[in-house]
């Protein structure tokens, strides 16, 4: 039959405790910082992808007129010649 050691329950039931405690302060520490880099990133004031993506659009539009233009230009230039 076996018998059960009081002692190595014990460290057993310690081991398990600081496993369990070593786990929530890991988790804990990883909210912490996902806070701070939210944190810093609403600091920073960055622009957000839906922001970038407008304007990317209307720097493309803008290309495309001025090269409209510039054609038109150049189309003149050659009938006043």
């Amino acid at each position: 039959m076996a018998s059960t050691n009081p002692l190595l329950d014990d460290i057993a039931g310690l081991m398990t405790s600081a496993m369990g405690a070593a786990r929530a302060a890991g988790d804990e520490a990883k909210t912490a910082a996902q806070a701070r880099v939210r944190a810093l990133i609403a600091d920073m004031d960055l622009a957000g992808r839906d922001e970038v993506e407008a304007l990317k659009a209307l720097a493309v539009a803008a290309l495309e007129k001025v090269e409209a233009l510039e054609k038109r230009v150049a189309d003149l230039e050659s009938q006043a010649k």
